[in-house]
């Protein structure tokens, strides 16, 4: 992503042919993979004793197409490239998210989650100064444009990786791993179901196989897809960081140099917030405090186009993709069915919410530019939507502990499990 978003300000348009909102386009059509990929993957994930090995292939042939995209010769080229990258990288996110929920307790996941997108957070920063370097030194090398090296590196250092996390991702506590001893391996299991103390053997055994279905007719799963849905449409703006960076007015390489403190600011947020979060036990008031910090930001670019102030207002802006690490943080804790249902329902809220995306695409139109008033507001509004749903479900889930509180009185049982609110 960190790659189309810089090729932009350096001629990407201009080989390709582009004209109108094709760029959109093109950012849209890699969540349409999303759509399609995540919620069968994070399902086989779940039936499969090595998912390190599943994830890491498709990590390689994503460094694949991402060379590819860079070889394109047209924009049809670049787009059908654009979507097959989309669908295997849609195995990684929901999958590791899976993963951490099988190792790690409800109050443990959000420095956890915080730590696995901090990835994601740093490449938006130190992506863009790779981007500007390789943009402002690379141009002609080998007769190609410096916008594909940014494909053809990127695309070489993610098979790298690849190879790499092979060796290094974990598979499930219950997979033989030559890293633990017996005992290591047990205490992982039984963490994992003391954490889960006080349900049911129905809540938490369930069938594998009943996940699938288990997962699709829960409302909750719905309205949970639906409230990550606005948020992401709200942090679309990451789509076109670079572009809004070089409203300033700077040069290419200066506006993508620009880009990187407030993501790193962000970044150092996440784990200052998640830990707080875990340590409190709270997670509506850690979602809704990083989404005001945005909207502040959307309504600084809005009032002005001086330029520190608005270079300031993305400091506030970055802010808010700490709310996603949080409610992703939430929805795991939500769900302490079978690990079936958990896979299923982890990547198929993921998949609604990466409709927000393909919408979201076409909200940032050059010629809503360079003050993009109409853009910023309909963040503000879907930020308040993913509020305002957050805040029903924190109801929902209060009173479920309070249910459990009255039959545990009734019954005389010592307290058991409780939903994070």
């Amino acid at each position: 992503m960190n790659s189309i978003r810089a090729a932009r300000l350096k001629g990407l348009e201009e080989d390709l042919h582009m004209s109108g909102n094709q760029f959109n386009t093109m950012i849209s059509i890699l969540y349409v993979g999303y759509v399609f990929m995540q919620t069968p993957s994070n399902w086989f994930i779940n039936r499969i004793a090595k998912p390190s090995v599943y994830i890491s292939y498709c990590m390689s042939l994503w460094g694949v197409i991402s060379i590819g995209t860079g070889a394109s010769q047209s924009y049809h080229a670049a787009l059908v490239s654009r979507f097959l990258l989309g669908f295997v990288e849609a195995a990684f996110f929901p999958g590791a998210l899976f993963l951490l929920s099988k190792w790690y307790r409800r109050d443990e996941l959000g420095l956890r989650m915080a730590l696995l997108t901090a990835g994601s957070s740093v490449s938006n920063a130190f992506g863009s100064l790779v981007a500007s370097a390789i943009l402002s030194g690379m141009d002609g090398k080998l007769g190609f444009a410096a916008w594909r090296w940014l494909f053809f590196l990127e695309g070489g250092v993610t098979i790298l990786v690849a190879t790499a996390a092979l060796y290094i991702i974990p598979d499930f506590p219950s997979t033989p791993a030559s890293w633990l001893t017996p005992e290591e391996q047990l205490l992982a299991k039984l963490r994992m179901e003391y954490d889960l103390h006080g349900l049911t053997q129905s809540q938490s055994k369930q069938a594998d196989n009943s996940g699938f279905w288990d997962a699709l007719t829960d409302w909750k799963i719905w309205w949970l897809g639906i409230s990550l849905s606005s948020m992401v449409a709200a942090l679309s703006f990451g789509n076109f960081f670079p572009t809004l960076s070089a409203t300033m007015g700077y040069s290419p390489s200066v506006s993508l140099l620009l880009c990187a403190p407030p993501w790193l600011c962000g970044t150092a947020t996440s784990f200052l917030v998640t830990r707080h979060s875990d340590s409190s036990g709270d997670r509506f008031w850690h979602i809704t405090g990083p989404q005001i910090m945005g909207i502040i930001g959307f309504i600084m670019a809005i009032s002005t186009m001086n330029t520190t102030i608005r270079y300031i207002s993305l400091f506030f802006m970055t802010q808010a993709s700490v709310a996603f690490v949080v409610f992703m943080t939430w929805v795991s804790n939500s769900i302490p069915d079978s690990s079936s249902k958990r896979a299923v329902a982890i990547a198929f809220i993921n998949t609604i919410g990466t409709f927000g995306n393909i919408g979201a695409s076409y909200f940032w139109p050059s010629s809503w530019g360079p003050s993009y008033t109409k853009s910023y507001l309909i963040c503000i509004s879907a930020s308040l939507l993913n509020i305002f749903m957050c805040w029903v479900y924190r109801l929902h889930l209060g009173r479920l502990n309070k249910q459990a509180e009255r039959e545990e009185r009734i019954s005389g049982l010592p307290k058991g499990f409780r939903y994070l609110l």
